[in-house]
C-alpha cells in the first residue's frame, strides 16, 4: 500500500472525486447507448462523490498506469464489401496471369488442326565436277519441287478437338479462380469486421470497467468498500488491454492478406464502414445447392473438359497406328542438245512417300496405353472432384445454419438477458448486496456473450462465401 501524506490526501481527496465525476460524464453516453443501468452508475458515482468530499478515507489505492493502446488505422474512406469485390476481379494479378493463360489456350486449335507447312526443293542434279557444265551431261538438271506432308485422315481433326477442349478448361479455369478470389476477399472482409467490432466492444468494457474502480476505490475511500475489488478491477482492465493489442496485431495481419487480394500495398491502411447489415438470409436445403453445383460449378466444368481432351487423344493414340504420308512434284530444267540435234526435253517426277510403324510395339501401342490411362485418371479425378463439391457444399450449408442459430440465440437470448444481469448486479452493489467479484463477472460475462455473437455472425457470413463459391455462384442472394 502506497502511504500519502495529510496534504496529499487532501489533495489526492479532492482530485478523486473530480475525476469520479468527469469520467461519468464522460461515459454516459455509453451507458445509455449500450444498456439502462448508466442512470444507475450516475447516481452512484455523484452519491460516493458527495459522500467522499465530507469524510477523510483511509489510505487510497494507487491506479495502475494504462498501457498505451494503438490507434486503429483508418482510411479516410470506407471500404465497402462490393468495392472490395469490384477491386479484387479488376486488379488482381493472379486472376490477370490466369485470364491470359486462358488467351493463350484459346491460339492453340487452330494451330493443331492445321496442316504442315508444304517445302520447296530447289536442286542441282548430275552436275560434272569436271566443268559443272549444265548442258555437258545429259542428266544434269536444275530441279524445282514442292512437297506437302498429310496426317493419316482424321489426325487433323482429333487433334483440334483435344486442343479446344483443353482451351476451354482453360478459359473455365479463369472463373473458378474468379469464384475463389470472391470467396477469399469476402472471407477476409467479414474477419476485419468481427475484429473492428470486438475492439470497439473492448473499448466500451474499458470504459466501463474504469467506471467500476472508480465506485470501488471511491467506496474504499469511505470505508465502504475492499482494497481487493480496486485489483480485481484493475486485473480485469490489464486482461483488455492485452486482448486489445491481440486483436490490433490480427488486424494488421488479415487487413495485409486482403491488400494482397486487392493488389494494394501491404501497408494501404483499411476501414471499413460503421454500420454493417446484420440480418442473414433463410437458405433452402442443401440438395439445390448441390444440383446447382453440378450444373454451374466451373472446376466440374474444367474437368469434363479434360476428360473429354483425354478421350480425343486416346482416340488421337489410335490413329498413330495408321502411316501418314507425303506428296510432292518435282521440275527438272535440262541444257543442251540431243545427238540428233533437238533440243533436251525437261523432267518431271512425282514422289509418294508413306511412314511406316516398324516399331509399334514400342511406340504406338505404348502411346495408347498411355493415353487410356490418362483418360481413367481424368474420369477418376471428375469423379472424385464431384463427391468433393457435394461435401463443400454441404459442409458451408451446415455450417452456416449453425452459426446463423447461435447469432440470432446470442442476439435475441443470451445477449439481453446478460445486460438485465449487469443492470442487476449494479443495483445489488449499490446497496452493498453484491460483491465486487460478482459486478465484474456479469460484465465480463456480457463482454464475451457480445463477441461470440460477432464471432457466430462472422462466421455465417463466411460460410455463405464458402457456400457461394462451393455451388458456383458469385453471390446468394439474400432476400
Amino acid at each position: 500500500m502506497i502511504s500519502l501524506s495529510p496534504n496529499r490526501r487532501a489533495r489526492a481527496r479532492g482530485n478523486s472525486a473530480l475525476t469520479t465525476t468527469r469520467r461519468a460524464s464522460r461515459t454516459n453516453a455509453i451507458y445509455q447507448r449500450r444498456t439502462p443501468a448508466a442512470s444507475l452508475i450516475v447516481f452512484l458515482l455523484a452519491g460516493v462523490a458527495t459522500d467522499v468530499a465530507a469524510r477523510a478515507p483511509t489510505e487510497p489505492v494507487a491506479t495502475l498506469a494504462e498501457p498505451a493502446l494503438a490507434t486503429p488505422e483508418l482510411f479516410l474512406t470506407a471500404l465497402t464489401l462490393p468495392e472490395a469485390l469490384r477491386i479484387a476481379v479488376d486488379g488482381n494479378p493472379g486472376l490477370a496471369e490466369m485470364r491470359s493463360r486462358a488467351q493463350a489456350a484459346a491460339q492453340v486449335p487452330s494451330q493443331a488442326g492445321s496442316l504442315p507447312d508444304p517445302k520447296i526443293n530447289l536442286n542441282a542434279l548430275n552436275l560434272p565436277v569436271d566443268t559443272f557444265s549444265r548442258s555437258q551431261e545429259a542428266m544434269t538438271q536444275m530441279q524445282f519441287g514442292v512437297s506437302q506432308s498429310f496426317p493419316f485422315p482424321g489426325t487433323l481433326r482429333l487433334r483440334r478437338e483435344a486442343a479446344t477442349y483443353e482451351a476451354e478448361a482453360a478459359s473455365l479455369s479463369v472463373d473458378e479462380a474468379r469464384l475463389r478470389l470472391l470467396r477469399d476477399v469476402k472471407k477476409a472482409w467479414w474477419e476485419l469486421a468481427y475484429l473492428d467490432r470486438a475492439m470497439a466492444i473492448i473499448r466500451d468494457n474499458l470504459t466501463l470497467i474504469d467506471q467500476f474502480i472508480d465506485i470501488a476505490n471511491t467506496k474504499y475511500g469511505v470505508g465502504k468498500g475492499l482494497q481487493q475489488d480496486v485489483l480485481l478491477g484493475q486485473v480485469e482492465r490489464g486482461r483488455l488491454h492485452d486482448r486489445m493489442l491481440q486483436l490490433q496485431g490480427m488486424r494488421g495481419v488479415m487487413a495485409a492478406r486482403l491488400n494482397a487480394s486487392l493488389a494494394r500495398p501491404q501497408n494501404a491502411l483499411v476501414k471499413l464502414p460503421e454500420r454493417i447489415d446484420e440480418a442473414l438470409p433463410s437458405l433452402p436445403v442443401p440438395g439445390q445447392f448441390i444440383s446447382e453445383a453440378e450444373q454451374q460449378r466451373p472446376l466440374l466444368a474444367v474437368l469434363a473438359n479434360k476428360v473429354k481432351a483425354a478421350e480425343a487423344n486416346r482416340e488421337l493414340a489410335e490413329k498413330s497406328r495408321y502411316p501418314n504420308f507425303s506428296l510432292g512434284a518435282n521440275y527438272g530444267f535440262r541444257d543442251g542438245m540431243n545427238p540428233n540435234g533437238s533440243s533436251r526435253a525437261d523432267f518431271f517426277s512425282v514422289m509418294l512417300s508413306v511412314d511406316i510403324p516398324l516399331y509399334a510395339g514400342n511406340k504406338q501401342r505404348r502411346l495408347i496405353s498411355q493415353r487410356s490411362a490418362e483418360l481413367s485418371a481424368q474420369n477418376d479425378a471428375l469423379l472424385d472432384t464431384r463427391n468433393q463439391v457435394s461435401a463443400e457444399v454441404q459442409a458451408a450449408w451446415y455450417a452456416f445454419s449453425q452459426a446463423q442459430e447461435q447469432s440470432q440465440l446470442f442476439r435475441g437470448g443470451i445477449i439481453p438477458q446478460s445486460r438485465q444481469t449487469v443492470e442487476s448486479m449494479l443495483a445489488g452493489y449499490q446497496v452493498n448486496k453484491v460483491d465486487f467479484l460478482n459486478l465484474v463477472q456479469s460484465q465480463i460475462s456480457l463482454y464475451n456473450f457480445e463477441q461470440q455473437y460477432w464471432r457466430a455472425l462472422t462466421q455465417a457470413r463466411q460460410a455463405l462465401a464458402d457456400l457461394a463459391a462451393a455451388s458456383g455462384q458469385e453471390s446468394i442472394d439474400e432476400n
